[in-house]
């Protein structure tokens, strides 16, 4: 009876499939492949990985024949039920994300009004996660525009759907594009340690697999390496490095209770069900902790009282023969898939009940839909991952009228969006209406707000402005039309002064300018004819200066320059590395790589060239993860000396910047405060988003004091990203 099921679901996707084909033929994807392979990912993921029947397949071929083919469905080729969440799906892609003003429960809610059916729900998040797999095809700006609508509103649906594997994933791709520098070198730090623990765990078991055997017990030992994003977050949230996170690796005992010897209680009976499990997860945690010394501050008994959402397993540091620590997970079979799949793939170890479990999760998703339940269907698999992600503090997102997605930066007023949209708009900008409501100029923007700007031909740009405006682009244009109306009033009080002089038959020399702006306080005459075009100094005053004046006095004496040091310190020395477990490389020379500038206390690693001795790149260093990947046998383990023969690294870092004229001054203020020195400094203009780009290479003693550096820079007002190359 099985077999016909699955015979008649397979012939039944084939049909959706072919008629999408036919639909979707000549249609392609940002990266010039057919566009049937979008369906072909989301339907794998929507059945292999979640587990959905293939009405539901083929109802993902079917939406897509609709939505970007625009073929027509004949009437009866499909049954009802395939049907209806065709339309469902139809109906939410038309979901705009102003609509849903990056509110997940807004999301949601607007799913519901369009259909009830949560398979639709479930097979929306499978294509989204076919989306961020493939993100890479899409432009940079639809890039940013998915990235932050799955943040936003798919990340925490697929967390309350109990979809912890899909929601894990995303987060990373999420990762990958809102911080490649930190992804990169986490991710590069995982590589280079992979060989490390793949031994780890055949030492750690090797103790135990006699007393395991002796007692009957089947396990298997699994390796779990958390994902790049769930370290960095620990690293944010406990303010530790890549080392301070003590989970990034744990074991994993999965105890196969099919195959274990029977177990007995104290009353002779032999245990059955949930007692035999945990029976069976406490004998495995008294063999790991007579073998190892365990830290009992650490010990998570998540058996005795599981999680609410129903993750089950016993967790315990322990630390080797080596003195490591390593985090050790102990669970049974029906516990690992419960942990590691939840709820909407526990099926696919049930056989036959297979249907009735899809429906009872699909109710338990309906009715998370429907009354806004907030805990996870799916047990999480490790502590503190029921945390939802966040966007970043620095910025916000906003839409136009037309629904047009548009990122500022944090603190972001309605003039910043006026100018952001057009300069003539920004200029002639009375007020807005964020979300239908009526707002000055000044009111500050929210992720997700709404924005209408209010104009009127009469406005003009006031100084007043740049003191409330944050965005680069808004303050320049301010600038800009701030300027091109004082030399319009400075040609007018230009004009004026010569008239007068004419009609008083006086002269009033360079000298006699120099002493007159002196005395009045101006800093140019360009600044001083605009003051007399504004009314604001009243020429008939100069004639009785210069008719009561003297002889000119003599202008100040020019300041004297001073000079900058051009000289250059070498980054490298005999002393600085030292190269560990190198039998065969103690007299090839070695020196610091330029892709990447490691400085003194840099987590590092060594690549043997074949010329050039040893290279020493940084673990964040672009080139390191094709380095650790295709020439593993040259990679030398390398660490600093306690005392380097030089103080002098040589880094470059990248500055981005509004363009105020202090940002310069206040950027070599912050440098000059450390042991530091600039070698060498570059500004480029970037009118477009009215920001500097600066690049500049500087001498620092350790990457301490860098850090140091950093952070201070970070803390200028108007330095918006601080990197270092």
């Amino acid at each position: 009876m099985e077999d016909k099921r699955m015979t008649e679901g397979s012939e039944l996707v084939c049909k959706a499939r072919e008629f999408a084909q036919k639909a979707l033929e000549g249609i392609e994807r940002g990266n010039g492949r057919p566009f049937i392979e979008h369906p072909d990912g989301v339907a794998r993921i929507a059945g292999e990985e979640i587990g959905l029947p293939a009405e539901c397949l083929a109802a993902v071929y079917l939406h897509e024949a609709v939505r970007i083919g625009k073929a027509e469905i004949p009437q009866g080729m499909f049954g009802k039920d395939i049907m209806t969440m065709v339309d469902g799906l139809n109906k939410i892609s038309t979901i705009k994300p102003k609509d849903t003003r990056l509110e997940a429960e807004n999301y949601k809610k607007l799913i519901i009004s369009y259909s009830k059916d949560p398979r639709v729900m479930v097979l929306k998040l499978a294509d989204r996660l076919e989306v961020m797999r493939s993100i890479d095809i899409f432009p940079k700006a639809s890039r940013e525009r998915k990235a932050l609508e799955t943040l936003m509103l798919y990340i925490p649906l697929a967390h309350q759907l109990g979809l912890y594997n899909m929601k894990s994933e995303m987060e990373d791709v999420y990762f990958r594009y809102a911080e490649p520098e930190q992804h990169r070198a986490i991710s590069n730090r995982l590589k280079a340690g992979e060989a490390d623990r793949q031994k780890l765990t055949r030492e750690f078991i090797e103790p135990l697999k006699a007393r395991l055997l002796e007692n009957g017990i089947a396990y298997k030992v699994k390796a779990r390496t958390k994902t790049a994003y769930s370290i960095w977050r620990k690293m944010q949230q406990q303010k530790v490095g890549f080392d301070g996170v003590f989970d990034v690796f744990a074991m994993r005992f999965i105890i196969d209770t099919d195959n274990c010897a029977p177990l007995k209680d104290e009353n002779g009976r032999e245990m059955e069900g949930r007692e035999y499990e945990k029976a069976l997860c406490w004998k495995v945690f008294s063999f790991v902790t007579e073998q190892y010394e365990s830290d009992t501050k650490r010990l998570r008994d998540w058996i005795t009282q599981p999680k609410p959402n129903g993750y089950e397993s016993l967790h315990i540091t322990v630390k080797n023969e080596e003195g490591s620590f390593l985090e050790v997970q102990i669970r049974t079979k029906r516990m690992d898939d419960m942990a590691e799949n939840g709820l909407a793939s526990h099926w696919s170890y049930k056989g036959i009940k297979r249907e009735d479990t899809v429906a009872n999760w699909l109710n338990a998703v309906r009715d998370a839909l429907e009354h806004g339940n907030s805990a996870s269907l799916s047990p999480s698999d490790h502590e503190g991952d029921d945390e939802l992600p966040s966007p970043s503090s620095s910025d916000v997102f906003v839409f136009t009228p037309s629904g047009e997605l548009r990122k500022l930066s944090a603190g972001a007023t309605v003039l910043d969006f006026a100018f952001d949209i057009h300069t003539a708009l920004g200029c002639r900008c009375t007020g807005g209406k964020i979300n239908g409501k009526a707002v000055s100029i000044r009111e500050k923007l929210h992720t997700g707000d709404y924005v209408e700007i209010m104009t009127s031909k009469n406005q003009k740009p006031s100084a007043d402005w740049l003191n409330f405006t944050v965005t680069g682009k808004a303050r320049n244009k301010i600038r800009q039309k701030l300027k091109e109306v004082e030399f319009a009033k400075a040609a007018e009080g230009k004009e004026l002064l010569e008239r007068r002089l004419k009609n008083w038959k006086l002269e009033l020399g360079d000298d006699k300018m120099a002493e007159l702006l002196k005395k009045l306080g101006y800093k140019t005459t360009h600044a001083f004819f605009a003051a007399i075009g504004n009314n604001e100094y009243d020429v008939a005053d100069l004639k009785e200066y210069l008719l009561d004046s003297g002889e000119a006095k003599s202008t100040e004496s020019q300041k004297e320059e001073a000079s900058r040091s051009n000289w250059t310190g070498s980054g490298s020395g005999s002393d600085d590395i030292l190269v560990i477990d190198a039998h065969n490389v103690k007299n090839l020379d070695y020196r610091m790589s330029k892709c990447c500038n490691p400085v003194f206390g840099d987590d590092v690693f060594g690549f043997v060239t074949r010329t050039e001795g040893i290279k020493i790149h940084r673990m964040g260093c672009p080139n390191a993860a094709r380095l650790l990947e295709r020439y593993p046998y040259r990679i030398q383990k390398v660490r600093w000396s306690s005392n380097p023969s030089t103080s002098s690294f040589q880094t470059s870092l990248k500055i981005t910047s509004l363009q105020e004229p202090s940002v310069i001054n206040e950027i070599m203020t912050v440098i000059s405060q450390f042991k530091a020195s600039v070698r060498n400094f570059n500004v480029s203009d970037d009118d477009r988003h009215g920001s500097y780009e600066i690049s500049m290479k500087i001498s620092v003693p350790s990457n301490t004091e860098l850090d140091k550096i950093i952070s201070q820079l970070r803390l200028i007002r108007n330095v918006s990203k601080v990197s270092r190359l």
